[in-house]
């Protein structure tokens, strides 16, 4: 019996539709970890502004309070890949949401500083598990075509999460100097959700291939796949790793040294670059460096700056599989560079608009959401072998919370010492930087498989 091409040609259409919407299920599915990352970390900026009243906080107070989130994230960061590598991705993550839920109630209930930084400690190891795993969990069911756009998802959800803590900070802030605990407590909602849904997808098929659990990480596949290319991913990771150890004196041997390079020095480049700054403390900057504007302009300011972060991301999640990582990443880092250089002009002229100054912030926020704030993650998800990755991952993201740990903890005191612009010309030559960094170390990934992409590193 013939079967008309155009009818196989269809039913074969359907089926990858079907497979590439599971995908596009569990994807999101984890990327609320992405929601909550963004939510908790920028929730801070309006929080600040009732808590230093309500606990009379100085300036290093404040940033201890600020930072505690971002210690736990450093350590959680540390401790995800022996969770991710001996537990699995799926588990971790539920341990992580757990974590976020306490946290979210912990936090909104604190009635000293110090009960408030511990909860929010809590969240840190929450994200820092999340910030690991998830782009790892996603880069592991993805297809290769659409690896870059589906791993920018957990990005696009950290945005979503940051503007949404920026709405809710405006809308809450009318209910006086209790605000506060509102604006923490809200976290609870999504991370019961995450809770919930990490129930009811799979484990990563290539971390069951590689722990000999193949018939598990075959039906996987094969929903993602097909039964035919399953096999063949199923074949592709084993002999990938083959010749892997997955210890860690394998991660720290020669032959990766390179790679780990790139992805700690990538990572580490996103944040001291100074973008938390601006997450952070934007509320503070506009309050005491632009006198005259209200605590509610501010936190509108916060909002046209959550939403510009929103929609270069979306941009983002095109171009990366588009244009490639490499060419965003210079793009991005270059056009940071310049939007402070600016910056840095605007804040020595005196009587400036506090708009214009405001602008170069969106087209600093702009460029980092293009490139700087997918592409290390994605980078990071892509570069390691698969027995490794959960280490090496770690490795990176540590460099990475380091990173935001340091601007966040300095940032004020570097403001009382070297000015407001001084400030942002440090971040500015960090930009420059950068730039230089990715043109000469970082590789394209663009179009590969993982497995494609370690032959490639071990050439």
């Amino acid at each position: 019996m013939h079967v008309p091409s155009a009818t196989v040609n269809r039913e074969v259409g359907q089926a990858k539709a079907q497979s590439l919407s599971y995908v596009v299920l569990l994807a999101a599915t984890t990327a609320i970890s992405g929601f909550l990352f963004g939510f908790d970390t920028a929730v801070i900026n309006g929080v600040l502004l009732f808590l230093r009243l309500q606990f009379a906080l100085s300036n290093l107070q404040t940033e201890i309070a600020a930072s505690s989130l971002l210690l736990g994230c450093l350590l959680g960061a540390a401790g995800a890949s022996m969770m991710g590598d001996r537990y699995g991705r799926r588990k971790s993550l539920i341990a992580s949401a757990m974590l976020f839920a306490l946290s979210s109630v912990g936090a909104a209930l604190a009635n000293t500083v110090t009960v408030f930084s511990v909860a929010r400690l809590l969240g840190g190891l929450a994200i820092g598990l999340a910030s690991v795993l998830t782009p790892v969990y996603i880069a592991e069911i993805s297809p290769s075509r659409n690896r870059g756009t589906l791993v920018s998802l957990n990005q696009l959800a950290i945005v979503v999460g940051i503007l949404s803590a920026y709405l809710v900070n405006w809308e809450v802030a009318r209910l006086g100097t209790s605000s506060w605990r509102w604006m923490l407590a809200v976290a609870a909602i999504p991370s019961l959700a995450f809770l919930f849904g990490l129930l009811l997808i799979p484990e990563s098929p290539r971390w069951l291939v590689t722990r000999g659990r193949q018939r598990e990480g075959e039906r996987v596949l094969s929903r993602i796949f097909g039964e035919q290319t399953a096999k063949e991913q199923v074949e592709a990771v084993e002999q990938a790793a083959a010749g892997e150890e997955g210890s860690w004196h394998e991660v720290l041997s020669p032959k990766m040294r390179k790679r780990l390079a790139v992805g700690m020095l990538l990572a580490l480049f996103s944040q001291i670059t100074g973008i938390n700054t601006v997450l952070y403390y934007g509320s503070i900057i506009a309050s005491e460096h632009f006198p005259g504007q209200s605590t509610s302009m501010a936190l509108i300011a916060n909002v046209i700056i959550g939403t510009v972060n929103f929609l270069l991301t979306i941009a983002a999640m095109v171009l990366l599989d588009r244009w490639g990582r490499r060419a965003i990443l210079m793009i991005a880092s270059g056009g940071m560079g310049i939007a402070l250089t600016f910056l840095v002009i605007g804040l020595n002229v005196p009587g400036i608009s506090p708009l214009l100054m405001l602008a170069c912030i969106l087209f600093y926020v702009a460029f980092f959401a293009l490139g700087m704030g997918p592409g290390p993650w994605l980078i990071i998800s892509e570069i390691f072998p698969t027995k490794l990755r959960g280490r090496a991952a770690s490795i990176a993201t540590s460099s990475l919370w380091s990173g935001t740990l340091l601007v966040t903890l300095t940032f004020l005191s570097l403001v009382k010492v070297l000015n407001l612009w001084g400030t942002f010309a440090i971040y500015g030559a960090l930009s420059f930087a950068c730039l230089i960094f990715v043109w000469k170390m970082v590789p394209e990934t663009k179009g590969r498989t993982l497995e494609q992409i370690q032959q490639a590193w071990n050439k």
